[in-house]
């Protein structure tokens, strides 16, 4: 019997499905999310104090592109 390797999802920015710079997508297939409700999530946070949108920036800075 053999056993079939565990496929991993890796963190990419595909390049489908992309609103802005595909990061809220890329979350979103990593986690098995979808897109939509990782997009709302991050609206809703915006309206948090915090450094949301310069979490979005690094994080479009260091997910690879697909």
């Amino acid at each position: 019997m053999t056993v079939s390797p565990l496929k991993t999802r890796t963190l990419t920015r595909p390049r489908d499905s992309r609103m802005i710079a595909g990061v809220c997508s890329g979350l979103a297939r990593r986690y098995g999310l979808s897109a939509g409700m990782v997009r709302l999530l991050f609206i809703l946070s915006c309206l948090l104090p915090g450094p949301q949108f310069i979490a979005y920036l690094i994080l479009w800075a260091l997910i690879p592109s697909e």
